[in-house]
């Protein structure tokens, strides 16, 4: 009999006794296993929060009491518990469930969870809302995978314990090897299995109460007792740092022993303070190699279940990330000034074989974007050439530190914008289509896309030899597989360059979307209509030396970005030809609209949301409708 065939929601997971759970945990990491293997995704996390997710919703009375994962990559089996088992084989699949919770996708996803370190703020606020409603639910924020590592969480946490008010807010710290502390034995978890007894807690409070009405001495009495009791319980325990936010701290217990961890979060269930509890888990849980190389399934595609082996699809073509950390290796050899940051992302960033061959000139800062940048401004104010290397959905953390600490003294900190444009399967909170807009704002920025893995190698060489910020985004997944230059030639900054010529219609485009314009061309070419392609390279400075003389000759423009359209390169162009005061043109932008985009395959979703070669070709004949197309001669590429 399977247990979790018959789990539709935590109402039937109530229904099971004690002992049954530890045979429905395997069953779940079973499920999980067979469909990350098909669709990918984040494995290792949610293997080892298995047990957690189990004992949360049999305890508590979810959705009344509210369950934050943060991040939410932990949650698959919070969605298997939830009535999604039957939906689960869509996971990240396009208009399937998200990879991640969703306040859209069901009512027990109390947040949307996509970066991390936000779940204490929000469940803070969360427990506010509920005590001035006068509700007496609890709001469980789950933080684990390094987490703690950002700022943002000690916010939370400063203000929880200020408070002191919101008794319904329990934090718990799943502790998997990329967060905080060890496990120090089975001493811990006897004493706070101990110390959150109810019981034992009624008496600590009515003892309290005693010695503080105790004449003259009481309030004396009272906090020798209580810094006898936390002294205690910080000797053998890491708790000091939560005490010390007023948490009442409990841990670190075994977060793989459902029983122990029922019988605690029974007893923390009727606490009247806040409650930090911290449990232990190890990442890959269950599955062999994911405990073995919990790093590589912390985000992984399709493997075979028996080996963990990658299944590969087709030709292997280095990605622009592998391009981008081999650049970075090889420029360092020639600039000892030349520095790797990143915010707990090398592996996703390409910076390893940085970080084993330059140890000292390589610094992970955790989840910390914030810091990240305004740690590589103080190496830039020294002399150095710092490379931030940051998910460009990541970086949007960082805007102030970008704008007041590295642009208005213009120092020079390359930003390194992975993933940026469309992402895929990962989905709105990570996709990078706002990166052109919101850097192209700041002063003093040169922001830059490469069309191919070549031209990153260029750009990246160009970038760190400039005297201010840069910043440069490139896309996720494999180059084009063009061959790349033995010897790195610097670009000139603000220079982009004609691909192709035609006389109907003038192609502008950045990026990715550089192809997807060639692409479009060919197309238009079988209709007789002939293109002008530009890669522009540069988003600012725009080379308008380049634009004007061909819109002049060629008025029938259209751009082209993965990016949105509000205040991205589309619009650098129209506010380019306004300034120099030419107005005699006709001119579509073709870019992501005012939305969000969700999950699915890259180029699936570029045909949806309107940015392939195809969005260019409707576009070009709705520009040249009724406009005559006289017989053309062949059409040749230009000079490079």
């Amino acid at each position: 009999m399977s247990f979790l065939e018959h789990i539709n929601s935590p109402a039937d997971l109530k229904q099971l006794k004690a002992s049954d759970l530890p045979t429905l945990a395997r069953e779940v990491r079973a499920f999980i296993v067979k469909v990350v293997s098909q669709n990918g995704g984040h494995l290792a996390s949610s293997l080892g929060a298995v047990e957690l997710s189990i004992a949360l919703h049999y305890v508590f009375d979810t959705p009344q009491d509210r369950i934050i994962w943060d991040v939410g990559h932990q949650s698959y089996t919070h969605k298997l518990l939830t009535g999604r088992r039957s939906r689960f084989h869509t996971l990240r699949q396009h208009e399937g469930l998200s990879g991640f919770t969703r306040i859209s996708e069901s009512p027990y996803d109390a947040f949307t969870t996509g970066h991390s370190s936000t779940s204490i703020s929000a469940g803070l606020g969360m427990a506010c809302a509920k005590r001035l409603k006068k509700e007496a639910s609890k709001v469980i924020a789950v933080i684990g995978d390094g987490s703690l590592t950002a700022g943002l969480a000690y916010e939370g946490l400063n203000q929880a314990g200020d408070l002191h008010k919101d008794e319904n807010l329990i934090v718990i710290l799943n502790d998997n090897d990329m967060s905080i502390s060890p496990n120090v034995g089975a001493l811990s978890s006897f004493l706070s299995r101990t110390f959150s007894a109810r019981y034992l807690q009624g008496f600590r409070k009515e003892f309290g109460e005693f010695l503080k009405s105790l004449p003259r001495i009481g309030e004396d009495m009272y906090h020798l007792a209580k810094r006898s009791e936390e002294s205690f319980k910080t000797f053998v325990t890491p708790g000091m740092l939560f005490e010390a936010f007023n948490f009442d701290y409990f841990g670190p217990i075994n977060g793989h022993n459902l029983n122990h961890l029922i019988d605690i979060l029974e007893n923390i269930k009727s606490l009247k303070e806040p409650v930090l509890l911290h449990v232990t888990t190890r990442k890959g849980k269950g599955y062999t190699p994911a405990e073995k190389n919990p790093v590589y399934f912390h985000g992984v595609g399709c493997f075979e279940i028996e080996t963990g082996n990658c299944i590969k699809k087709g030709k292997s073509v280095p990605t622009f990330t592998h391009v981008f950390g081999e650049t970075m290796v090889e420029l360092a050899r020639e600039n000892d000034r030349l520095i790797a940051v990143t915010a707990a992302m090398p592996e996703g960033t390409g910076l390893m074989k940085f970080a084993e061959a330059y140890p000292d000139r390589f610094f992970d800062v955790g989840i910390a974007e914030q810091h990240g940048v305004t740690f590589a401004a103080g190496l830039a104010a020294e002399g150095y050439r710092p490379v931030v290397a940051i998910y460009s959905t990541f970086l949007q953390r960082a805007y102030d530190q970008i704008l007041h600490d590295v642009c208005i003294e213009g120092l020079p900190v390359v930003f390194a914008l992975d993933r940026g444009g469309i992402v895929g399967e990962d989905g709105a909170t990570h996709h990078g289509l706002f990166d052109l807009s919101y850097l192209r704002s700041l002063p003093n920025m040169v922001v830059m896309a490469p069309k191919d893995e070549n031209e990153l190698r260029r750009m990246l060489a160009a970038a760190v030899n400039h005297s201010g910020p840069v910043a440069f985004r490139y896309p996720r997944g494999s180059g084009l597989g063009v061959p790349l230059e033995p010897k790195i030639r610097r670009l000139p900054i603000g220079k982009g360059e004609v691909l192709c010529e035609g006389e109907d219609l003038l192609i502008l485009a950045v990026g990715h979307s550089v192809s997807e314009a060639l692409s479009a061309r060919e197309t238009l070419a079988r209709s007789d209509i002939s293109a002008t392609v530009v890669n522009c390279r540069f988003i600012k400075p725009l080379d308008m030396d380049l634009i004007l003389p061909l819109v002049r000759q060629i008025p029938r423009v259209i751009t082209v970005e993965e990016n949105v359209r509000q205040g991205g390169f589309g619009s650098a162009v129209l506010e380019g030809l306004n300034d120099a005061g030419m107005f005699d043109f006709s001119l579509k932008r073709i870019g992501i609209q005012d939305l969000f985009v969700e999950h699915g395959p890259q180029q699936l979703l570029r045909s949806k949301y309107g940015v392939d070669a195809d969005a260019v070709v409707q576009s070009a004949r709705e520009l040249l409708k009724g406009i005559h197309v006289r017989e053309k001669k062949p059409t040749r590429p230009a000079f490079g």
